[in-house]
């Protein structure tokens, strides 16, 4: 599911961003590659990266049921997961174009920030709208600022000299296996018996 909601916000964010050369200007792919000789796929472009899998502990506690037509079927409850996303503009020959192409994510997302599968026309190939998992993604953009002792350490984790870039923290993705742990019947009566004891103390 976590390819699904990077492929969902590419799309999107492709269809609004302006093509330089005829191709999708935005691709997924680990910025911290970029040095590498055969990534010629992220050079020119803005490069989604996710950088951290934060569970929502807000979602975690909830229930592990859930009733059928015939009675309850127990399964644990789905992981919601925050996604904290590198959206880096990639152009080392042309800064004022990494600039354009930054503001104009910026602009994107400010003016859009709730994406499901029904507002984001046309899906990608990897989105089928009949699939209940497909079509239960949400997601919700926040912009995310990180210091700058924390820009350092990023930059420095992934190995490359600093980009122009913006970090985005991306609400919630849902995943779960649909892996049954049992099943009972529905309580449909309550039956209160009162014992009396007749024996002296």
């Amino acid at each position: 599911m976590i390819n699904k909601a990077l492929e969902l916000l590419q799309s999107q964010l492709n269809q609004f961003i302006q093509p330089l050369a005829g191709a999708d200007e935005v691709v997924l792919g680990n910025i911290a590659l970029n040095e590498a000789p055969d990534q010629n796929d992220i050079m020119d472009k803005v490069v989604i990266s996710l950088v951290n899998v934060e569970e929502e502990s807000t979602l975690k506690n909830t229930r592990n049921y859930h009733k059928t037509l015939t009675g309850v079927q127990y399964s644990e409850p789905p992981v919601f997961l925050n996604l904290y996303l590198l959206i880096t503009a990639h152009y080392p020959q042309a800064y004022d174009t990494a600039l354009i192409r930054l503001s104009s994510v910026i602009r994107f997302f400010q003016s859009r920030k709730c994406f499901d599968v029904k507002n984001a026309q046309p899906l990608p190939d990897a989105l089928d709208p009949d699939n209940p998992d497909d079509a239960s993604l949400y997601l919700t953009m926040e912009l995310y600022t990180l210091t700058f002792e924390q820009i350092n350490h990023l930059w420095g984790s992934l190995g490359g000299k600093q980009m122009p870039f913006v970090m985005y923290k991306t609400r919630l993705v849902s995943i779960s296996e649909d892996v049954s742990l049992g099943t009972g019947p529905l309580i449909e009566e309550i039956r209160n018996t009162v014992i009396t004891n007749t024996n002296d103390c």
